[in-house]
């Protein structure tokens, strides 16, 4: 895929996807937005000890960083499984500067299908797969970062069946943030037994995100 980096409102860069017309990241601060939506809302949400955390969509690596820096920060052992069926190429990742380019350049050079411990507290298992007929183990992640392109780009990693996945791949009382708030998704989610909520969104980015929980 063709990408174009573009620097977002609160420093740090995104890539601009043509082929989809889409960025990668809110340009209102893209880590302003993963912070917020997949750390704060998702894992922080998390009681699990050593909680097993499921990103759908590696991109840039930047909620991966952050989940670093997390487990770095709180000593919970994490074990990050991510999915990318197109991953970047390494002059994308050149690109990118978000504040800690020798661990993102440590995330995106990590081997695929091989879990690789990149610290005591974090373990990286990059999957690089179709996650649109991809099936997972039941209750096998405690957290699941939901950061595919949007629905109207990507609707085949937004059906139902692809909910359902999710749901059956979580631990009772899993829980998957993301930053998509639409009603439709929220109907499909709460269809296949999520319970659902919205919350505040980022702060000078979108007005709400979406956390839904798998019932103990």
């Amino acid at each position: 895929m063709n990408t174009i980096v573009q620097m977002t409102a609160d420093g740090s860069p995104t890539l601009f996807v043509s082929a989809l017309d889409e960025h990668y990241h809110s340009v209102k601060g893209a880590r302003t937005e993963s912070q917020h939506v997949f750390v704060d809302m998702g894992l922080h949400a998390c009681t699990a000890p050593a909680p097993r955390v499921l990103e759908v969509g590696f991109g840039t690596g930047l909620n991966a960083l952050l989940t670093w820096e997390e487990a770095e920060r709180s000593g919970r052992c994490i074990h990050y499984t991510t999915l990318e069926l197109h991953p970047l190429s390494a002059a994308d990742v050149a690109l990118l500067d978000y504040g800690d380019a020798t661990r993102l350049r440590l995330l995106h050079d990590a081997p695929w299908e091989e879990p690789l411990a990149l610290g005591p507290v974090f373990t990286l298992l990059k999957r690089r797969v179709d996650f649109t007929c991809l099936s997972l183990p039941a209750g096998a992640f405690d957290v699941v970062y939901m950061d595919a392109f949007a629905p109207e780009k990507q609707p085949e990693m937004w059906g139902e069946d692809r909910f359902a996945l999710l749901f059956h791949a979580l631990a009772p009382g899993g829980i998957l943030t993301t930053y998509c708030a639409k009603g439709a998704i929220r109907r499909l989610m709460q269809q296949v037994g999520f319970v659902t909520e919205r919350l505040p969104g980022p702060p000078g980015g979108k007005r709400e995100v979406l956390r839904a929980q798998k019932p103990f």
